[in-house]
């Protein structure tokens, strides 16, 4: 009996990094094979979930629906995902969901090269759920610890060292070692979120 290949695991990540994650790659060569994109931190994700407000959603199709939404966490930086006729349920949350508010996404990452040589990250949802603030709430601490834990084994590594995990080699190899933008970006959500609560218990 042949076995079901194992679901990858959705990496929780703000979206200043993962917008920065331009590099793709496969570990085989089988056409079936997964593509990951490289986050800067050094661990590979080929399924993300992200949790956030969805700001705009927009048909951008021609000859059919193509849905884009934009999503945003508490730093202002923002996802774009993208939903069409293949993927029926994600592309139907978008044509009735009313912005703004707040979203549960799984997806799979995705990196598009403009014309000039950028490369663009989005997202091609799985699923999308409208869910409450105290879940979005939920995965801004999540997302901040397993940040925090990335970066953390980052800025320990040796990339000199062949102990070194793979991946995180791999990020110093393609992004550098600078990865304080992103430490920035898990404080500058917390106190983001505090800065809500305080808000919302003063009213």
């Amino acid at each position: 009996m042949a076995s079901t290949p194992t679901r990858e695991v959705a990496r929780r990540v703000f979206a200043r990094e993962f917008n920065d994650a331009s590099y793709t790659f496969k570990e085989s060569d089988d056409d079936r094979a997964p593509v990951y994109v490289l986050l800067p931190t050094g661990e590979r994700a080929n399924r993300v979930f992200l949790v956030g407000t969805l700001t705009e959603t927009e048909d951008v199709g021609e000859d059919s629906e193509y849905w884009q939404g934009r999503v945003v966490d508490p730093n202002g930086d923002t996802f774009f995902m993208y939903a069409g006729q293949y993927q029926p349920d994600a592309a139907s949350m978008l044509r009735e969901l009313e912005p703004p508010a707040y979203v549960a996404v799984v997806g799979k990452p995705r990196t598009y090269e403009t014309d000039e040589g950028d490369v663009n990250v989005s997202v091609r949802p799985e699923s999308i759920s409208q869910v409450d603030e105290a879940t979005r709430d939920r995965w801004v601490v999540e997302t901040a610890e397993r940040t925090l834990d990335r970066v953390r084994r980052f800025t320990e590594a040796d990339p000199e060292d062949a102990a070194t995990d793979e991946y995180v080699s791999m990020a110093y190899e393609e992004y550098g070692e600078d990865v304080s933008a992103y430490r920035e970006s898990v404080i500058g959500a917390l106190e983001s979120m505090q800065d809500e609560q305080a808000e919302a218990s003063a009213d």
